[in-house]
């Protein structure tokens, strides 16, 4: 699907961009243009029932990555409820590349973080392009702590290519702050609802990514890599970036599947960018229901269940039989 129509994002968002167009100028001359508008709507949304009927694994890491997909702030600001924003990791500065705080969602109140990505260049350099360092990995670390003292649930938010690599990540530990995060999260003392929205990213995103439900959205992807990356590595060619997305398995589906997120959040007609607030209100549904589910739960039984979720990942099993017959 994606080598035959390789442009189908742009071609729908121009034709969104037209109909805009037309109708706002349909308002200023008080001509009126309501079935042609309505053909051309209709023309369009029988293109995205088309096109998006038969995705690839390609075109779901496009749309993943679409510049007007909501961002963790756009859904913190939507999803959720007076929403308080806090600051820094108490040793060493705050990340603009990570954002949490203090909301309220369907009568819980929760503490609440995840990585945030950048609308323009300004913003993009500012938050690293949602690529979080070890003090980013450290404030959150902090709120879940601050979760844990005063028995709040924790929602997190992933959105993120992948953790800073840069040399002063390293220099401050970035490989021990995720590493230190996935062991805590196991033992937090409290709810925790992790949510994919669009990156789901390396070992950025399982930096905030143990949880009791983990949730994702449609068009959202989660990858040990970037296809890009996989494909450098295996195959020494970037360009076999499809093929690499398609062995990845890192669609929303091939999650589920591999039993690595509990269940899909089913986003607007034609993606979460074309209609950002029903995507929030999809969200926040799909996370109440989460906390619905877990919140009773007694706190030493949800760590245990906790753990053997993550534990029963990526399990095997030996065929003894044909062992014994080859070493034969």
């Amino acid at each position: 699907m994606a080598d035959e129509h390789t442009d189908f994002i742009e071609l729908i968002d121009r034709l969104d961009a037209d109909i805009a167009e037309l109708r706002q100028r349909s308002l200023q001359q008080g001509e009126d243009r309501t079935q042609e508008l309505a053909s051309i709507e209709k023309e369009r949304d029988r293109l995205i029932e088309l096109l998006f009927g038969h995705l690839s694994p390609w075109d779901q890491v496009r749309l993943a990555r679409h510049p007007r997909r909501p961002y963790t702030l756009d859904y913190l600001n939507s999803a959720f409820d007076d929403f308080v924003e806090l600051h820094g990791d108490r040793r060493f500065g705050d990340d603009p590349a990570m954002v949490g705080g203090f909301g309220w969602i369907g009568g819980y109140p929760v503490v609440t973080f995840g990585q945030q990505k950048g609308r323009d260049i300004k913003e993009r350099a500012l938050r690293n392009f949602g690529s979080a360092r070890p003090e980013g990995y450290r404030k959150a670390l902090r709120l879940m702590q601050l979760a844990d003292k005063l028995s709040k649930p924790i929602v997190a938010i992933i959105d993120t290519p992948a953790a800073d690599c840069s040399v002063e990540a390293e220099e401050r530990g970035i490989s021990e702050a995720l590493a230190y995060n996935l062991m805590e999260m196991f033992r937090i003392r409290a709810p925790i609802v992790v949510a994919v929205v669009g990156e789901g990213g390396s070992g950025g995103a399982l930096g905030i990514g143990v949880g009791d439900r983990v949730l994702m959205m449609q068009h959202a992807i989660y990858s040990v890599i970037p296809p890009e990356g996989c494909a450098a590595i295996l195959w020494r060619a970037p360009d076999r970036k499809v093929d690499a997305a398609e062995a990845l398995r890192l669609t929303a589906q091939g999650a589920l599947d591999l039993g690595l997120i509990d269940s899909i959040i089913e986003e607007p007609f034609g993606g979460a960018h074309r209609d950002p607030e029903a995507a929030s209100q999809a969200l926040r549904r799909a996370l109440i229901d989460a906390l619905d589910e877990i919140a009773s739960v007694n706190l030493d039984e949800l760590l245990e269940l906790r753990y053997q979720k993550f534990r029963a990942m990526g399990q095997w099993t030996e065929n003894v039989a044909a062992e014994a017959t080859a070493s034969g």
